[in-house]
């Protein structure tokens, strides 16, 4: 795509560049890498993680709305244009129709965006990218913490709340996913 040039574009020139081998978002204004270096691409255990999420959101949701794996979203955050590509994004059907069948971005803000913190990312980091997603209409995000073993469900009208091994997670958004994080780290192969 494109060297970090700090150079100012407008959402239609982002989507224009060339495609490349490091995947962008856009935020201020500005194509940035999603990882920063090497050390922060997703390894083994992201792609594990990431795995078992899709699989079992999937099982869950996949009457319910659209459940897809790296999936660029478009969003306005302070009335600026914004897309990332989060780890993993849930859209109901409400927001986006069953026979939506388009080759781009989601055009909505998404129920759900699951990021997993990779090697080289703090989870102070990925908490600001989640209070920014929540500002920008997205009603929850996940952080998963493949080294702690948990996941901290950010929304908009509370503090967040980390899950630890077979706490349950439930919400009145997503009222037919009942999961534990033990669930989502034993089918990657990551528990013990």
């Amino acid at each position: 795509m494109l060297q970090s040039s700090h150079q100012r574009l407008t959402l239609e020139e982002f989507l224009a560049l060339p495609e490349g081998d490091i995947t962008y978002e856009f935020v201020n204004g500005e194509a940035v890498p999603k990882y920063k270096n090497d050390e922060m691409s997703p390894k083994f255990f992201h792609s594990k993680v990431q795995k078992s999420l899709l699989i079992l959101l999937d099982q869950c949701l996949h009457s319910q709305g659209h459940v897809q794996v790296e999936w660029a979203v478009k969003l306005k955050l302070q009335n600026q244009d914004w897309m990332l590509v989060p780890d993993l994004t849930y859209v109901s059907y409400q927001r986006l129709s069953a026979d939506w069948l388009l080759d781009e971005a989601c055009p909505v803000a998404p129920e759900l965006v699951i990021e997993i913190i990779s090697p080289g990312q703090t989870f102070g980091e990925i908490a600001e990218k989640a209070t920014d997603y929540l500002n920008a209409g997205v009603s929850r995000v996940w952080v998963i913490d493949p080294k702690a073993r948990t996941i901290t469900v950010f929304a908009p009208s509370s503090l967040p709340i980390t899950y630890r091994s077979h706490q349950i997670i439930t919400d009145d958004l997503l009222p037919e996913l009942e999961i534990t994080p033990n669930a989502i780290f034993q089918r990657a192969g990551l528990n013990p």
